[in-house]
């Protein structure tokens, strides 16, 4: 299929567009809600701070919220290009593998039993949930004779969800101080968290936004073929273990900041496919910006699908994911 942008000047003109629609989701993020305010409000929150409710909100609230949705979003934009491109398998996504509910459950576990709180602990808490899934996902979808294949990794993936989601469910059940702590987390959200969650994970975010990029060309490599990468002097099996640990520490530090929000990683590098080519670089940096821009877009739509109360964001970006996800999986899955 022909890219829609099949030159540099045109993709570069892209992102710019990219750049500009995110802005005005931002800016539309910070203005509108239940209490609507203004620009000018907005700037004079940080400029003149006065206490008000607009200035509160603006500050502890909106702010916030802006930038741990574009923060996730790119995480987990990158995180779904990895795994499409790792595994070979049109419908990866960190929720879907199992990446996301692995996370989740450790730190439910984590909140449960050992009463834990800390921002810090949560992340490598949330790290190893991931992580733990993962490599139980990649053995489960090994068995058999013919190997790992796309159809098994998914159905090793939806087992470990809905294990895990049944682990959490029987936990949260028996404590309902926990249950009261985690319920709007677990069901994804931007909302309802400061800036200090999002700083305690941005190193970690930071370290793999980097690693990811770098690994870009290695992939684009391994894509033509594991035999051919090695004739041109690749080691094939490291590549795919430091990719491993870059998908855990995406998909583990934003489910650390947000929660577990399912189907943007699966979304955006298709999008991103679409739109550049089968380029890895390009569409690792647009799956990135589009990450953002579906959360952004899903988060304004969390607040006024039921105003005043808000729906949670995991919430809005499965109504998008699930008709998606049986598309690709229909068209994907039958050439696998």
């Amino acid at each position: 299929m022909r890219a829609l942008l099949p030159n540099s000047f045109s993709k570069i003109s892209g992102i710019f567009i990219i750049l500009l629609f995110m802005a005005y989701l931002a800016y539309a993020s910070l203005i509108f809600g239940v209490i609507d305010t203004s620009w000018q409000n907005a700037v004079e929150a940080y400029t003149n701070y006065n206490g008000t409710n607009e200035h509160i909100i603006i500050k502890e609230v909106r702010v916030p919220r802006v930038l741990n949705a574009i923060a996730v979003g790119f995480s987990l934009g990158i995180a779904g290009t990895l795994l499409q491109s790792l595994t070979r398998n049109p419908v990866a996504d960190s929720e879907l593998f199992g990446l996301n509910a692995g996370a989740a459950l450790f730190v439910v576990i984590a909140i449960t039993f050992f009463g834990i709180s800390s921002l810090t602990l949560f992340t490598w808490i949330a790290f190893a949930g991931s992580a733990i899934a993962g490599i139980i996902v990649y053995i489960l979808g090994s068995f058999g004779r013919e190997g790992l294949s796309p159809v098994k990794l998914t159905l090793a993936g939806a087992a470990i969800t809905a294990f895990a989601a049944s682990m959490r469910h029987g936990m949260l059940v028996i404590n309902e101080k926990a249950l009261d702590e985690v319920l709007f987390w677990l069901s994804g959200s931007v909302g309802g968290r400061n800036v200090d969650y999002l700083i305690s994970v941005l190193p970690y975010m930071l370290l793999a936004w980097i690693a990811a990029f770098l690994l870009a060309r290695p992939i684009q490599t391994l894509l033509m073929g594991e035999d051919v990468a090695k004739g041109l002097g690749q080691r094939t099996m490291l590549v795919k273990i430091i990719t491993g640990v870059v998908i855990v520490l995406l998909s583990g530090s934003a489910v650390a900041v947000a929660g577990p929000i399912g189907f943007v990683g699966l979304i955006t590098p298709h999008l991103a496919r679409y739109l550049v080519g089968n380029d890895t670089r390009w569409i690792m940096l647009y799956s990135g910006l589009l990450g953002s821009i579906l959360l952004l877009a899903a988060d304004l739509g969390a607040r006024f699908i039921a105003m005043p109360a808000e729906v949670p964001i995991g919430v809005m970006t499965a109504l998008i994911g699930i008709p998606f996800f049986i598309y690709v999986a229909r068209k994907g899955l039958s050439k696998g």
